[in-house]
């Protein structure tokens, strides 16, 4: 079984990869262009903020994922 701590990192490591993939190659640009906190964005990626599930939600919104879809990624894609 996986800790807390794998798992965020596991989350931030998947919205990473939604980022890149939808062309953003920095955080920040992505943080202002979607009006978030560029410091909570950095930690929730680096699996250092204990991300809520509106959150991710509200992020996966953004990049027109379902829950289903996002844990279903592979991070190697």
């Amino acid at each position: 079984m996986k800790t807390e701590k794998e798992i965020l990192i596991e989350i931030g490591l998947r919205l990473k990869m939604l980022r890149i993939k939808g062309g953003f190659t920095s955080y920040e640009h992505f943080a202002i262009e979607h009006e978030l906190s560029r410091m909570h964005y950095w930690k929730i990626e680096k699996g250092l903020a204990n991300i809520t599930i509106r959150t991710l939600t509200n992020l996966l919104h953004i990049h027109n994922y379902t829950i289903e879809d996002f844990f279903a990624l592979s991070i190697t894609e």
